[in-house]
């Protein structure tokens, strides 16, 4: 049987990246059904939807032209509207379709969904790599009664909207089909579940609070064949990658053994590190942990139920960043009990740990998490409150505290703050002084450096100094370790300021190192044509003469020379 897995487009558009969530990415478990589905002989296509339009016709001729039997569409709260666009758009133009919704979104509105959207046929609950397989097996053998039998399913029957409960948690990962045989991506897990039971989580409901894993071997392998077919940039979005110290410390090992080439992110939780883990994971290739601080009041983060200490906090992106790995900070405003005090102890905080990342969100309330909860008991309202077309509900509309004012100054107090301090902390950098971590620490601070001078943060105009930031952060990695991407960054700061003669030095050094850089070759070569030493120059671009570029480059040299004689 064909069928189409599709991850549906948001109801609002996301603004600039830095500010976005990972709402744009492929789920990973549509790619874990995907396997499964492909391993037991079905026809398998999964399509990203985040960045298309809800444009009923394209989604119209789309169907039409792939004529799936089945329609899976895995969603969040944010995109429940378009996955019920999609699934109307399937029903009108094949009508014959079984839609089947999935995914924490309709895992915790299965009722709402099935009693209000006659296009949705089935919602598969939870974990839904067994229950899909068995669904589309029943249903390719037009065994409809049989789907009582199949657990982790909600469906409609005689007007009665039925459940056969939730489907048990699949207690050995490794038995799944791993997704890397069948797909490419570069965001994957190597676990399920959390132990942690934060307020605004659904995680804990979702997946339990035991947590299941991967083995090593397994995790390791799935890199192993993605990078095999050309990733080499990996995001690991476990809740709690680091939770088990052992384990993570296998698959560092595993990656340095087997020689793979690969950077990657991870998250962990502040009180979930230690020395020993960060330098097993920045020599295996991690570039950047993201911590959920939440706040800097524990008053706040306690009705958050966020169970960390503010030493714990200190101490983890003190540890992160001295071997080189960025720290993220997760920050939340407009919590219960927030107001200008709690800010500024925010504030306080984030200048001790001095995040060189940082994301600030508005509190909201999603279902599946105890803030949802504690809202229906406070208000009497039920899940129909969804029929709005709305991503979610903002805390503060439901306490007579807070305002939309108060928040939005909220937030602007810590993004100016913030702002305004980044140099500072880039500048306050201080690094372990290992050898066998120079070669890193000098990637680590290039990469920095290019985001000030040609990344996110170079567009921001609310950061100071950002050229200046960068050019010390080019400069200290070149001090560690030769740095392609630090000579480049400032021999084009130096082009930019006129210092042409400085930046020859620069890119001069770099193209020793890096022969077969043709970026350096490049920027060298205009730092050359406006010194006007257009021989130099030529001679570099006749060492790339495949290069479009270059060649561009070569010709105006010639014509510069021919106009001197």
């Amino acid at each position: 049987m064909k069928i189409i897995l599709v991850y549906p487009h948001c109801l609002e558009v996301r603004g600039h990246k830095i500010f976005s969530s990972d709402a744009s990415v492929t789920p990973i478990g549509l790619y874990y059904i995907g396997a499964m589905l492909r391993e037991n002989g079905h026809e398998v296509e999964i399509i990203n939807r985040y960045n298309l339009k809800g444009d009923p016709l394209e989604i119209r001729d789309m169907l039409r032209e792939k004529n799936p039997g089945v329609l899976g569409l895995s969603t969040v709260n944010a995109n429940r509207f378009g996955g019920i666009e999609t699934a109307r758009a399937a029903r009108e133009v094949l009508p014959g379709i079984k839609t089947v919704f999935g995914g924490i979104g309709a895992t915790f509105l299965w009722r709402h969904l099935l009693k209000h959207y006659p296009e949705i046929d089935y919602v598969a609950l939870g974990e839904g790599e067994h229950t899909f397989l068995e669904l589309v097996t029943r249903l390719e053998k037009g065994d409809g009664p049989g789907i009582s039998g199949i657990r982790g399913l909600a469906y409609r029957q005689g007007g009665q909207i039925l459940s056969t409960g939730p489907a048990e948690h699949i207690r050995d990962l490794d038995s799944l089909p791993p997704p890397s045989r069948y797909f490419t991506f570069e965001h994957l897990v190597s676990s399920r579940g959390c132990p942690a039971n934060c307020a605004f989580c659904g995680s804990p409901a979702f997946w339990g609070r035991k947590v299941r894993f991967h083995s090593p071997r397994y995790f390791v392998d799935q890199l192993q064949q993605l990078r095999e077919k050309g990733v080499s940039f990996f995001y690991i979005s476990d809740d709690t990658f680091t939770l088990r110290k052992d384990r993570v410390i296998d698959i560092c090992r595993d990656i340095i053994q087997r020689g793979l080439r690969i950077t990657w992110f991870a998250i962990s939780r502040v009180n979930c590190v230690d020395e020993e883990i960060l330098l097993w994971m920045r020599r295996a290739g991690c570039i950047q942990i993201s911590y959920g601080v939440e706040s800097g009041s524990p008053r706040i983060r306690k009705a958050l139920n966020k169970k960390i200490e503010n030493n714990d906090i200190r101490k983890a992106f003190d540890l992160t960043v001295s071997h080189g790995i960025l720290a993220r900070a997760y920050f939340i405003y407009g919590s219960p009990g927030e107001s200008r005090s709690t800010i500024r102890e925010s504030i306080s905080l984030m200048k001790e740990i001095k995040p060189l990342s940082a994301i600030f969100y508005i509190l909201e309330i999603f279902p599946g998490t105890a803030l949802y909860n504690d809202f229906r008991r406070m208000t009497g309202a039920d899940d129909d409150i969804w029929l709005q077309r709305i991503e979610h509900i903002n805390y503060f509309e439901t306490d007579p505290g807070l305002s939309a004012d108060m928040v939005i100054e909220f937030g602007r107090m810590l993004r100016t703050e913030y702002y305004r301090l980044l140099p500072e902390f880039a500048a306050s950098i201080r690094l372990q002084d290992l050898p066998e971590l120079y070669a890193g620490h000098a990637d680590f601070l290039s990469r920095l450096g290019m985001t000030f001078s040609h990344g996110d943060y170079a567009g921001l105009e609310a950061i100071p100094k950002k050229e200046e930031t960068a050019e010390h952060l080019y400069r200290r990695s070149l001090a560690y370790h030769p740095n392609e991407r630090a000579y480049l960054g400032l021999g084009i700061i130096m082009q930019k300021q006129g210092r042409y003669e400085d930046s020859a030095g620069v890119l001069s050094r770099g193209v020793v190192f890096f022969p077969g850089s043709e970026d350096l070759a490049a920027c060298l070569c205009i730092t050359y044509m406006n010194l006007g030493w257009y021989g130099q120059a030529l001679e570099l671009t006749g060492r790339f003469p495949g290069s479009v570029r270059m060649n561009e480059y070569a010709r105006a040299c010639r014509q510069a020379m021919a106009g001197r004689t």
